[in-house]
């Protein structure tokens, strides 16, 4: 374990590549969602197979998540896209990287892609879009409903959850219950600065967006792919939100499909 000071926050990060010194082809790195989500859902999923894979593997947890520092304000999306710059920084991983995005942590790589697309070698999106005014409304949606059933009445609401979905999840929930308590994160994501069409359109490393058959971001893959002037979509069947833990084999195998086919064409 290590933690990062981005000059604004203190962030959790985990770092693992080829074993026996070998050195990595490429960066990776892996953005996780909001709220019950952390660098776990990397760690236990794909990030092994990545870094047999020869890669160079970046994980952290975002600001008010996992072991990461809470500041009490700080959340809006062009927050967390300045933690990951910054990151990188402290991290000196000046070339270009292959961004994972699983929910928020997708709306975060694409933000980063468009503020820096000269550090963008890919963008993989999983059950995630870029910020658009719509994203805004969804997610102010979210938040609202999130404060109201569970930061309000914690312990009914945590109690159901411990019932029908475990302890673990309850004490995931019981995080996020904190977290939108103690925090302007509910307040400051509906109200972050979004991407206009012809921004999301100055993308130009490839992009590959993966999405549950059964979720309803599914609707996203077609919209995407004709937005994106480079862009493969993936849609897996039988599986909702949690694809990325679900179905890791398939999400991670895609997702190393894009970076070795981008490898071969950078030594062109």
């Amino acid at each position: 374990m290590a933690m990062v000071d981005t000059g604004a926050v203190r962030l959790h990060v985990q770092r693992t590549g080829p074993r026996q010194g070998r050195p990595a082809v490429a960066t990776v790195v892996l953005v996780h969602g909001l709220l019950t989500d952390s660098l776990a859902s990397y760690y236990f999923t794909v990030a092994p197979a990545f870094a047999a894979a020869g890669l160079d593997v970046v994980m952290y947890d975002l600001r008010g998540h996992g072991r990461s520092e809470r500041p009490v304000g700080g959340y809006t999306l062009d927050h967390n896209i300045d933690d990951l710059e910054a990151l990188l920084d402290r991290l000196a991983v000046t070339g270009p990287v292959h961004l994972v995005g699983n929910s928020y942590g997708g709306t975060i790589a694409f933000g980063y892609a468009v503020r820096r697309p000269e550090r963008a070698a890919s963008v993989t999106l999983i059950e995630s879009e870029p910020a658009t005014s719509a994203w805004a409304v969804k997610l102010e949606r979210i938040l609202h409903r999130v404060s109201a059933q569970l930061a309000e009445n914690e312990p009914e609401a945590l109690a159901w959850v411990t019932a029908h979905r475990g302890r673990h999840t309850a004490r995931l929930a019981k995080g996020a219950a904190r977290l939108v308590r103690e925090t302007t994160l509910s307040q400051e994501i509906p109200a972050s600065q979004v991407l206009t069409r012809d921004r999301i359109r100055t993308v130009s490393c490839p992009v590959l967006a993966v999405y549950g058959g059964d979720s309803d971001l599914a609707e996203q893959a077609p919209r995407l792919k004709a937005l994106l002037p480079d862009c493969r979509t993936v849609v897996v069947p039988g599986h909702e939100h949690s694809v990325l833990v679900e179905a890791s084999g398939t999400v991670g195998g895609h997702i190393l499909t894009l970076v070795e086919e981008t490898l071969r064409v950078a030594v062109r």
